[in-house]
């Protein structure tokens, strides 16, 4: 079975499993998702993941979550940018999301950055997700 969004299916099962209190998700395997989780990790919003094996030429991500006393350290993630719409931003035209509490996820030239990185390189793209 094809999958339309790999994007909004890995959101999707962080954000279900941080509602079922749970310490580890399987996720599909896809560079983009790779990507994000990386910067993810980068900002401190995940413990970390591990690519592993299913059967020959199919791979799952296994997502260690991360808590702070008890409660998700990620509180909200949303996929901005979707198959239908996309939505593209300048670096001068991109917001702080929750007043700087939060960050954005971008695709740009340079690769999938955060938006602070990307406001370092001067690098605007497409908005991915929004994490807070």
């Amino acid at each position: 079975m094809t999958m339309t969004d790999p994007i909004a299916d890995l959101l999707s099962r962080i954000r279900n499993a941080h509602k079922a209190k749970k310490d580890v998700v399987e996720c599909l395997y896809s560079k983009m998702n790779v990507n994000i989780l990386e910067v993810l990790k980068g900002e401190g919003y995940i413990r970390t993941y591990k690519v592993t094996p299913i059967r020959e030429g199919v791979s799952g991500i296994t997502v260690e979550l991360k808590y702070y006393e008890g409660s998700p350290v990620i509180q909200k993630i949303d996929r901005v940018s979707k198959p239908g719409r996309r939505s593209y931003a300048s670096i001068q035209d991109l917001p702080r999301p929750s007043n700087g509490l939060g960050i954005y996820v971008l695709s740009t030239s340079k690769g999938i950055l955060s938006d602070s990185a990307a406001r370092k390189l001067n690098a605007g793209g497409e908005i991915l997700c929004r994490v807070f």
